[in-house]
């Protein structure tokens, strides 16, 4: 070595100095690449709160009768005339509607015939009857064919029975051709009309009768429950702005319409006078009770990993991290929180599955 060239030395500097060089080079890139921005990801939060237990809910109704009745005939038929108008006022008895009772009047005419010749069998059975019986009573016949004669006879009584059924069965089907009503009250609706040909028991109109006025509406599934313990009612009219009435529920429906899954329910106006009318547009606002105040959160911020329901709340540091909830049913589009969370913590509202735990985020908008 200590003969080797000055050159040569100075050569071998050199080299080793610029391996030196892109060793360090490479070393930087390496941790420039290491150190790339982090993937943060937007996302809407909002800041979570408890509600008050006290609150109204307010359901669309209409004013309704008490009692409204389906007025029918009792026979098929082809009207011929209709004889009241929606609205007006019908007093008992009154006729509604009148059928063709052309074919009712010829039944009852047979049935009639036939009562007077089974009237006519009976009375001859009767004569023979007592002629026998003198005939027994003097010993010129014998006790079997007076058996026969007595048998003949109230076979042909019974007989006379039957027909005079018949024949006021018949007798009251002609009647049934006039549509009376039954009690006093006000046509709230025609369903049919004359020329129209209707089966037995068909709502040809509707009476509505006087007293009682209630307000019918719907009530949601998920709302029923509220409706299991008794509940102040506060009924308005859109007609009569300024105005409220006291209302007690009087029926709930044990079973969901098919069609729109909500229980019919009808509630009592307490006080309602001449000034609310039949057919109202109505307001029914339920007042609950208040309780403990409770946090609700939207179903979009639920996830879970497992069978533990999760949401990510936002740190300071604007980091998500998983928590644990435990949750107590839901109501409408949110889910009651028991426990897990506090009034002030900022949670994920929407988009919780497509976070990791500890990333960063930059919130859009905070509610």
């Amino acid at each position: 070595m200590a003969g080797r060239p000055k050159e040569d030395t100075a050569e071998d500097a050199m080299r080793i100095a610029a391996s030196l060089l892109a060793v360090a080079l490479l070393g930087a890139c390496t941790e420039a690449a290491e150190k790339k921005p982090e993937d943060v990801r937007t996302v809407r939060a909002l800041k979570v709160g408890a509600a008050d237990g006290a609150r109204r809910i307010e359901y669309a109704g209409e004013v309704r009768p008490r009692h409204e009745t389906r007025l029918a005939f009792r026979v098929a038929g082809k009207i011929t005339e209709r004889l009241v108008e929606v609205g007006s006022t019908e007093k008992a008895g009154q006729a509604v509607a009148r059928l063709d009772a052309a074919d009712l009047g010829l039944a009852e005419k047979s049935a009639a015939a036939q009562l007077a010749s089974v009237q006519a069998e009976r009375d001859l059975a009767e004569a023979d009857y007592r002629r026998y019986a003198d005939l027994r009573a003097k010993n010129f016949i014998s006790q079997a064919e007076y058996d026969r004669r007595r048998n003949a006879f109230a076979t042909a009584e019974s007989r006379l029975e039957a027909t005079r059924a018949q024949h006021r069965q018949a007798a009251n089907q002609a009647g049934y051709a006039l549509l009376v009503t039954d009690t006093s009250g006000v046509i709230t609706a025609i369903e049919a009309e004359a020329g129209q040909v209707v089966a037995a028991g068909q709502t040809v109109a509707r009476l509505a009768r006087p007293g009682e006025k209630e307000v019918a509406f719907a009530v949601p599934e998920s709302q029923r429950e509220l409706f299991e313990k008794p509940a102040e009612i506060e009924v308005s009219l859109n007609a009569r702005a300024g105005k409220t009435w006291k209302a007690k529920l009087r029926e709930l429906s044990p079973v969901a319409d098919p069609a729109t899954r909500t229980y019919a329910a009808r509630a009592t106006l307490l006080g309602a006078g001449d000034d609310v009318e039949l057919g109202m547009s109505a307001r029914a606002t339920l007042a609950l009770e208040a309780g403990a105040k409770r946090i609700k959160v939207p179903l979009s911020a639920l996830y879970s990993r497992g069978d533990t329901p999760q949401v990510f709340v936002v740190g300071a540091d604007s980091t998500v991290q998983p928590r644990n909830i435990r949750t107590g049913g839901i109501q409408g589009e949110r889910i009651v929180v028991e426990s897990g969370l506090n009034p002030g913590d900022v949670i994920v509202a929407a988009g919780a599955q497509l976070l990791r735990p500890g990333q960063k985020v930059r919130i859009l908008e905070a509610k």
